[in-house]
């Protein structure tokens, strides 16, 4: 067994919970909580609880530690437990820095453990058929690509905790809600050479900006747009990724990025395009994200392998964050070849 222990009981905890109990060959054998009644379900179940995160990582019983607190708190928590000679999952972002990062990817390095960040949406089916026809070439010279996510965050999500919409802690729409999607751009489309961005906070009450608007030049010269905001009324309306070739239009929408909108290519037929979005909307879910990434894990570590999602692949897309936010607080185009740490 791969035995699993969880720093930070709140609402993301729970999904990390699931994926656990529904991976063969993992156990949660302990939770950390400054919190003690966050653990009583826990505890009441056997799992052995800490309000101290040195006494969990001090836990020989423990091999792994899902890291499900406030995102400012990711780092330090990372370090301690790679050396600790715990593998690690981390929650989205991975860090608040490129700093934090990289000594979150040396600190696995010298320890000899496995980390994983948390970019579940790369496991949505309309998104794996996404990338297998990038893979095969189907769009031929790709123009440009869309990344959008229209979503209501209302005033009283910020204000249930402290954290929510600060800077040192959630970072923004695009750090906290908006990040998943520009994973999936950079996995798609490859690395992105130059961002221009505005950012604002229009609407929420918060630190943080509630609104992005962002252009991006990829390496492969293709262009790209990111408009992200939590500010939508009344409620979520959009997350979608759209990708334009000279052979091939896709659109992946929905209020989540689970259903295709747009399925044409050149190689196809009519009928077999819609063979495609057929399949795909007898379950647009598939398995949940965090179990796919909890059952790679484990896998993963039983194995020696990399994890499919790495500390690098985590730190890519916070490199892209960090970029537009520096580009809209300079505002000049921000060369992600020369974005300092």
């Amino acid at each position: 067994m791969v035995r699993y222990g969880i720093v930070g009981c709140g609402h993301i905890a729970k999904k990390h919970v699931a994926a656990i109990s529904k991976t063969d060959g993992a156990e949660l054998v302990a939770v950390c909580d400054k919190d003690p009644e966050r653990m009583d379900p826990f505890a009441r179940e056997g799992i052995r609880a800490y309000t101290d995160p040195g006494q969990m990582l001090d836990d020989g019983a423990v091999d792994v530690v899902s890291i499900c607190t406030p995102s400012g708190l990711h780092a330090e928590l990372a370090i301690r437990a790679a050396q600790a000679g715990k593998h690690l999952v981390v929650e989205k972002p991975m860090a608040m820095n490129l700093d934090e990062a990289d000594r979150m990817i040396a600190a696995c390095e010298k320890s000899g453990v496995l980390m994983t960040v948390v970019h579940p949406n790369r496991f949505r089916p309309a998104l794996i058929e996404l990338k297998r026809r990038m893979e095969e070439g189907a769009f031929g010279t790709i123009g440009h690509a869309n990344a959008t996510l229209r979503w209501n965050r209302n005033q009283a999500y910020y204000d249930q905790a402290a954290w929510r919409g600060t800077r040192a802690m959630d970072g923004g729409v695009l750090m906290n809600q908006a990040i998943h999607n520009l994973d999936l751009l950079l996995w798609l489309m490859g690395d992105v050479e130059e961002v221009a961005s505005y950012q604002a906070t229009r609407i929420r009450r918060i630190e943080a900006e509630d609104t992005s608007v962002s252009v991006l030049r990829f390496k492969s010269g293709a262009l790209g747009v990111i408009e992200a905001a939590v500010t939508v009324y009344p409620r979520n309306l959009e997350e979608s990724l759209a990708i334009f070739g000279e052979k091939g239009t896709a659109v992946i929408g929905g209020p989540t990025a689970n259903w295709i909108k747009c399925w044409q290519f050149a190689d196809l037929t009519e009928e077999e395009a819609r063979a495609t979005v057929a399949r795909v909307e007898k379950d647009p879910y598939g398995v949940p994200g965090h179990q796919c990434i909890i059952e790679d894990m484990t896998e993963a570590v039983r194995t020696g392998r990399k994890p499919k999602i790495t500390g690098e692949d985590g730190r890519r897309a916070l490199e892209l964050v960090i970029a537009c936010q520096r580009a809209a607080e300079t505002g000049r185009p921000v060369r992600l070849d020369a974005l300092k740490t």
